[in-house]
């Protein structure tokens, strides 16, 4: 007696068709899984015997064979539940299997079917293989649903799902509920913020290209909350952006249940004692880390230099590329990771280098040494550097309000529409995402603009890639104001948020 029921692994972000092969016959009365499954999945058969028994079905008093196929392939966590028990009623008769299905799910004992993780990535790779119904935890099937011409059907329990496919109380498939528009609350408002209006021009420039900005700045000038205000500026989340980052989420384990799909851009903050793998991702099961968590969103890192060098490091080739690839002795995991860089630091360890109200009371040696805990690679990835000084006294007493974050969002979804338009047929997104060739086609420059950054390449001694990172900021200057040319204060702009002392 065989049975085989299709389920689905995740590897990385993508789905691979599992088969769950269950071979009952003669022989002492056991379970064996085979099929390279890890502690979660061995442990699967007492969860599977439990619930068929208490669905009111006998378990067979035989020897049962469990092969996930393909062998080769590791399997991990708990949803090969289902089409294991699946497998083993298809096997004794008690249920028929509908074609081009597919079965995800974890048992409790008593046949409740448990939430797992990767749900997104599943259907979307049903979908590819021309699979047409899919079994899914009924507390997933609004995140299902979220991929068309796939009928999905929710499961709230193991007995339901046989009486399903025994022909006696079918269940309904998933109708996804259109929840209303709702306009996105923000936690802070740019005119709440006092002074620091060149930073908060800053802010506007990076959030209309998608650029990379560093802050520089003594304790409690405004930093955090600079980098915090981000968010309100942002422009919204595109659908296909939009499922990106559900994907992601949902691999993760970190989607919430009531909101199938992430609509506001991501915001993460981690702190700098965060381990090279919580930041990068990894791990002996390689999981996203906070930086493809970011993707499409804000990766703000406060205290820069505290965090660990190696790890800061690692952010060379994801801020170039896009892409984090984590690799192990068993092969290669890629993890999108198109992020905002969003860094806060003090100029020294006491935080008052340059600061015409306190004294700064580290030596030259300390300022250096910490400093140099940002090497000029990294930095020189970073398009924007700007000081933010000390707000004072008048500024913060001054009861008048700052330009709201709407009207700055406003431009800076202008900008970001601008460039969608210019970018068509491509997969670029915004400025910051430009290579030399994009920069070559849509960033000519007349020959006034061409001397100043001749000029300002042999004074700031610029190198090849931060020559392309001024004219990409020029260009994105140039979209916030409507101009179709980069005109020479728009170049003149972009120039000034190069570094002009050795960080």
């Amino acid at each position: 007696m065989l049975a085989k029921v299709t389920s689905c692994a995740v590897v990385g972000l993508e789905g691979a068709i599992v088969d769950v092969e269950v071979d009952i016959s003669r022989g002492l009365p056991s379970l064996t899984i085979v099929g390279l499954p890890d502690a979660a999945i061995r442990e699967s058969k007492e969860r599977v015997r439990s619930a068929i028994i208490n669905s009111g079905l006998p378990f067979p008093n035989r020897r049962i064979t469990v092969n996930l196929a393909p062998a080769d392939l590791p399997k991990e966590g708990p949803a090969y539940d289902l089409p294991i028990a699946v497998g083993i009623l298809s096997a004794m008769d008690k249920i028929s299997i509908p074609p081009s299905s597919l079965f995800v799910g974890e048992l409790s004992l008593d046949g409740t079917l448990r939430h797992v993780n990767g749900i997104l990535s599943m259907i979307i790779l049903a979908k590819e293989e021309g699979l047409t119904t899919a079994f899914v935890p009924k507390d997933d099937a609004p995140e299902a649903s979220l991929i068309p011409k796939v009928k999905i059907i929710p499961i709230p329990d193991l007995p339901s799902l046989i009486l399903h496919l025994q022909g006696k109380e079918v269940i309904n498939p998933f109708q996804p509920i259109h929840q209303p528009k709702i306009t996105p609350k923000f936690e802070l408002d740019m005119a709440e913020i006092k002074g620091q209006e060149h930073a908060k021009r800053a802010l506007e420039v990076a959030a209309a290209g998608g650029h990379n900005i560093l802050m520089v700045g003594p304790p409690g000038a405004g930093k955090t909350l600079l980098a915090r205000s981000l968010p309100s500026i942002l422009p919204p989340l595109s659908l296909k952006e939009a499922m990106e980052v559900t994907r992601i989420y949902s691999v993760a384990g970190m989607l919430p249940k009531d909101k199938p799909l992430i609509t506001s851009r991501p915001f993460r903050s981690p702190h700098h004692t965060i381990s090279h793998a919580g930041l990068v991702g990894g791990g002996h099961w390689p999981r996203p880390g906070e930086i493809s968590l970011a993707h499409r969103g804000v990766l703000f890192l406060d205290e820069l230099p505290e965090f660990d060098r190696r790890s800061l490091e690692a952010l060379r080739q994801p801020m170039e590329d896009g892409v984090v690839t984590i690799s192990r002795a068993r092969g290669s995991l890629s993890f999108p990771a198109k992020f905002m860089l969003v860094a806060a630091m003090n100029p020294c360890p006491c935080g008052y280098y340059g600061d015409p109200s306190h004294e700064c009371t580290c030596s030259p040696a300390m300022i250096s040494r910490y400093q140099k805990r940002i090497s000029g690679p990294l930095l020189d990835r970073i398009d924007i550097h700007i000081d933010v000084p000390r707000v004072e006294y008048e500024k913060l007493t001054d009861g008048r309000m700052g330009e709201p974050s709407s009207t700055i969002r406003g431009r800076v979804k202008r900008a970001r529409e601008i460039q969608r338009e210019r970018f068509k047929g491509t997969n670029l997104t915004c400025n910051a995402e430009m290579g030399p060739a994009e920069v070559r086609e849509f960033c000519p420059l007349g020959e006034e603009e061409k001397a100043l950054l001749r000029s300002a390449m042999r004074q700031l001694g610029m190198s090849a890639r931060s020559f392309h990172k001024v004219i990409k900021l020029a260009r994105t200057i140039a979209d916030l104001s409507g101009s179709e040319e980069i005109d020479t204060p728009h170049l003149a702009e972009a120039i000034q948020y190069r570094p002009r002392r050795s960080l």
